[in-house]
């Protein structure tokens, strides 16, 4: 891999980062906070990622043809709503101007065995947003196993997803350099371009080198762009800004 600066870093991750505030008490008022940070003068980030009752105020405040894209999510961050209920969900998310649909699989009903209600979901959903960029999310910390981690990745992808997600930032153990790994190896083999999103912990670009220097490994230096690879954070803006403008990368707090 080549050698980056961390500035030369800190700006590539900014153009991949779905800077967000999926937080309990997230207002109006934080969405429009968003949105400003969201297009800094150092440059603008890839998405913003919000629950579904901002949606439309977001569409408002970007404009329709606003590079910033909208992602929200659904069936989150539990993963246990009925097909139907999440359905709803994407097609109300879509008719309020999302652009993308982040999406939690049923991971409980995979651990207790049901392979197809991860297959069904995915299907489903993706028939309700044929337009619309659609990111799975495995919760790669709750299913801890290698081998289930692979094996939810691969119904994700056979299902239709464009890309597959870590993690939710819900539950105790998010993004790994572990999960990222196998992940991206499924991605690989699978010979389909779909991207690839952790999220959750990623907080320091010395955070998202990491991740970086792991995908350019498995999948090469041009498969690394803003329609196969995010980051999924809410920190990691500030540590991007502050290196670009000069100042040290925080040490690594996450990772493994």
């Amino acid at each position: 891999m080549e050698l980056l600066s961390p500035r030369e870093v800190a700006t590539f991750a900014l153009s991949l980062l779905d800077l967000t505030n999926l937080r309990d008490d997230c207002d109006a008022t934080a969405i429009e906070q968003l949105c400003r940070k969201a297009q800094s003068p150092s440059g603008a980030t890839a998405a913003i990622c919000i629950w579904p009752r901002f949606v439309a105020q977001a569409r408002g405040l970007l404009g329709p043809g606003n590079q910033v894209r909208i992602a929200t999510v659904v069936n989150f961050p539990s993963g246990d709503l009925p097909v139907e209920q999440v359905v709803a969900e994407t097609t109300a998310a879509i008719a309020d101007g999302a652009d993308e649909i982040d999406l939690v699989i049923p991971y409980r009903a995979f651990l207790a065995g049901d392979d197809a209600a991860v297959t069904t979901m995915v299907e489903a959903v993706r028939a309700a947003c044929p337009h619309a960029c659609l990111k799975v999310i495995l919760e790669t910390g709750e299913l801890k196993d290698s081998g289930r981690i692979r094996q939810a990745s691969g119904l994700a992808i056979a299902a239709g997803a464009d890309f597959i997600k870590t993690s939710t930032g819900k539950v105790q153990v998010n993004a790994t350099l572990e999960a990222a790994d196998i992940m991206l190896q499924a991605i690989r083999d699978s010979r389909k371009k779909v991207g690839f999103k952790p999220a959750g912990g990623i907080s320091t670009v010395a955070d998202a080198d990491l991740y970086l220097r792991l995908a350019e490994t498995i999948m090469g230096r041009d498969w690394l762009m803003p329609s196969t690879f995010r980051f999924g954070a809410s920190s990691l803006l500030d540590d991007i800004l502050a290196v670009i403008s000069g100042s040290p990368s925080a040490r690594v707090s996450t990772g493994y």
